[in-house]
């Protein structure tokens, strides 16, 4: 959800409850920011949210994704959970890597 800076104060003030729990919290667009630029912004993040939970999952490329860019997606990703965790590593059971329709491999632990 995108809203303008001033529209979206008013939206988090008037929903903030309702939209938190539905995980549509609006992101604030600058003045004179092109919406079709953040709306790739917005596209190409990702965004991890634990709440006690003991697996996560998250999209890191598609099948027309270079080999390239899904290496460095894959070790931006788990380098950022890593690092949002109070004891980084030590935290880390088990990491696969999953296709959509495929079987998974374990790449630590």
């Amino acid at each position: 959800m995108l809203a303008s800076e001033s529209v979206g104060k008013q939206v988090t003030k008037l929903l903030g409850n309702v939209l938190v729990k539905m995980g549509l919290f609006p992101v604030n667009l600058a003045e004179g920011e092109k919406i079709t630029a953040k709306i790739d912004e917005l596209k190409h993040t990702v965004k991890f949210q634990s709440k006690k939970a003991s697996c996560l999952g998250t999209a890191i490329g598609t099948v027309t994704t270079s080999e390239e860019n899904l290496r460095q997606n894959i070790t931006m990703s788990i380098n950022f959970l890593v690092s949002l965790m109070k004891k980084g590593w030590q935290n880390v059971g088990t990491l696969h890597l999953k296709t959509s329709m495929g079987t998974s491999y374990r790449i630590f632990g």
